[in-house]
């Protein structure tokens, strides 16, 4: 009887994950979509703008700086209150409303301000849209879910779809209708986190208690694996930031690629990003974390560097699809690892924490001091420093704890 009383349960709770997922993958991929804008749209605004690349480098770091401190507050906050859903509407609601003000302005500070309000709404829906997918997961397909989430559907709509819609309205009509744009799907899956998403999973409400105690930062902070994340955050935003931030730039000025050619370039990057996005984590629920990481970050070094030295369109892109791996690894250091490292009621934090020294460090300094080194000696400067981010995070990748659960299962055995 017991087994018969509980299969409803079960089912249910399957179809809420399944149901969930999809939301939030929508959800954080057009939060994507919105902060990608930017560096295809760059060429266009140049005639209006003329900015330098440090100036692109700067408006992409003020987006990843309110972008950090914003995730870090909401994090902690969310712990705080044992709430995640509100925060979460809110802040699709915000970004979707700051990125189409991009559209409105006249010159660089405004742009610059535009950027940072943007940040500072889209940094908090990670960490909520992590912590309430991990509850809902089975554990045999929790990276699996993770991975889908924060790596494949950034990379479908902020990689394949971004790059091909914004492009062609802005040869169609203006690169400002572009920013406007960004406002309609925004708002469509902040309706459908109120109207869809619970609180608490059925899963999560059967396997933990409605609230677990806070635990302290500092004591989150004593933690090898979330310490080590962090660090691996810090480089990794470094190689991903400066990547989609200057590729477009140096494929239209350095390489005299045509705006569609830039176009079905970038769009390669789009493929590799849904395609390792949901492999990366897969292949790690079975292998473990650490080997994944360690294995798809040493291709991820050689992205940036083909970018330099491949001249053919054709070839290049065939090359990025195959190199562009980081991304199914940064779910990994910024959600699966610290989810399986620390209790409930740190979770939200913890994945704050991490996103927003990452975001930093990696996307707030990073993109500026790679565009200060590309006025310096030339846009390769840029991709020669994404290179030596990713080539850092093997080495560190090496001191995390394994914490795959059907890894530890068979260690254990």
């Amino acid at each position: 009887m017991t087994d018969i009383a509980a299969a409803p349960d079960t089912r249910a709770a399957d179809r809420y994950e399944n149901r969930l997922l999809v939301i939030l993958f929508l959800s954080f991929g057009f939060v994507f979509f919105d902060r990608q804008a930017l560096s295809f749209l760059a060429p266009y605004m140049d005639a209006d703008f003329g900015l330098s690349n440090a100036e692109l480098g700067t408006l992409s770091g003020v987006l990843a700086l309110t972008w950090a401190l914003a995730g870090m507050f909401a994090g902690r906050l969310s712990d705080a209150l044992g709430r995640r859903k509100p925060i979460l509407v809110v802040a699709v609601v915000l970004f979707s409303l700051f990125s189409a003000s991009s559209g409105l302005m006249g010159g660089f500070a405004g742009l610059l301000a535009a950027r940072a309000l943007m940040g500072t709404a889209e940094g908090a829906v990670l960490p909520m849209a992590q912590s309430l997918m991990v509850e809902a997961s089975r554990e045999r397909r929790r990276g699996f879910n993770m991975g889908l989430l924060q790596g494949s559907s950034a990379g479908l709509l902020g990689g394949i779809l971004a790059p091909l819609v914004v492009v062609w309205i802005a040869e169609t009509y203006d690169w400002r209708i572009a920013f406007y744009v960004t406002i309609v799907p925004g708002l469509v899956m902040a309706l459908l986190i109120a109207k869809f998403v619970r609180e608490r999973s059925p899963r999560a409400a059967a396997e933990a208690p409605a609230k677990e105690p806070r635990v302290p930062l500092g004591e989150v902070l004593k933690l090898r694996n979330i310490v080590v994340c962090m660090l691996i955050a810090c480089c990794y935003l470094t190689w991903f930031v400066t990547i989609i931030t200057f590729t477009p730039t140096y494929l239209t000025q350095v390489k005299g690629f045509g705006p569609g050619t830039m176009s079905g370039v970038m769009t390669c990057l789009g493929v590799a990003w849904v395609l390792w996005g949901f492999a990366t984590p897969a292949i790690s629920d079975r292998l473990g974390r650490k080997p994944a990481l360690i294995g798809f970050t040493a291709l991820a070094v050689f992205c940036p560097l083909a970018v330099v030295y491949v001249e053919s369109p054709v070839l290049l892109g065939a090359i990025m699809i195959v190199t562009y791996t980081g991304l199914g690894c940064f779910t990994l250091f910024m959600a699966t690892i610290p989810a399986e490292t620390v209790p409930r009621g740190a979770l939200a934090t913890a994945l704050g924490v991490i996103m927003g020294v990452g975001e930093l460090a990696g996307g707030f300094l990073g993109p500026m001091v790679a565009g200060w080194a590309s006025d310096q000696w030339g846009l390769q400067a840029a991709m020669f420093i994404a290179a030596g981010g990713a080539l850092v995070v093997v080495g560190l990748a090496f001191a995390l704890k394994e914490t795959a659960p059907a890894v530890l299962r068979r260690a254990a055995a």
